[in-house]
């Protein structure tokens, strides 16, 4: 049976590139290497940064170079392309003009399990970059679904952009996810949010205690789960 090729257009960051490969292999249903997905990973770590493209209005930049990864997915011969990369997803609609290979969409997707799950007028936090937050993706997305997003006040997001790009990319924090637990719990015992987003792929490297990570939704999970369904394989729903 010949099942459908993914591909994975990655390097933002690189860790979280590899996060998701590992996840992927680690939630498909196999017994041996010929039951895996065959994937092809372009690590595109030298893509202009989507944060700074985004805030200093210099998209075209970035959606040029992310242009030429997305043609040789096509000449690859893929079914379905995955960014793990949740600030990229502003440029969505653009890139998904360039090619007929459908691109996973990570925020619809996301938005539409904790709908699945919570309901409407849930109230949703979310621990994004800064990128991800001005471009309101994540909110548009929640309220579309009758669902309220609420974003970090300014010293708390300050806390998470520094936990993203210096504990965790800059590979610098001993404790990051003792602090990206303690900003969980802030959200949801004094914010009263009943769900928190992890809009962030590099959220997605830390490992967190249990009685914190059942109030969240990981947006590279929802990525991982629909990169299985898609490639028509079986999902392995306790790891």
């Amino acid at each position: 049976m010949q099942y459908n090729k993914l591909g994975v257009l990655g390097g933002m960051g690189p860790k979280a590139t590899s996060v998701f490969f590992d996840k992927v292999i680690d939630c498909t249903d196999a017994h041996k290497d010929q039951e895996h997905i065959d994937m092809v990973i372009l690590n595109h770590a030298t893509l202009p940064d989507r944060t700074k493209a985004i805030l200093e209005n210099k998209g075209h930049i970035f959606l040029s170079a992310i242009e030429k990864d997305i043609k040789l997915l096509e000449t690859a011969g893929v079914a379905n392309i995955a960014i793990p990369c949740n600030t990229s997803h502003y440029f969505y609609d653009e890139m998904q003009k360039m090619t007929d290979i459908n691109i996973i969409n990570m925020v619809e997707e996301t938005v539409k399990e904790i709908a699945k799950h919570y309901g409407e007028g849930s109230k949703v936090g979310i621990m994004a970059t800064n990128g991800t937050i001005s471009t309101g993706i994540y909110e548009k997305t929640c309220h579309k679904y009758n669902m309220t997003a609420y974003l970090p006040a300014e010293a708390m997001q300050s806390n998470i952009m520094n936990i993203i790009y210096h504990d965790i990319k800059g590979d610098s924090g001993e404790n990051a996810a003792l602090k990206v637990e303690t900003i969980i719990q802030e959200l949801v015992n004094k914010e009263k949010c009943d769900c928190i987003i992890l809009a962030c792929t590099e959220l997605s490297v830390v490992a967190l205690r249990e009685e914190v990570s059942r109030y969240c939704v990981d947006a590279m999970r929802v990525l991982v789960n629909k990169s299985i369904e898609l490639s028509e394989k079986s999902k392995i729903t306790q790891k």
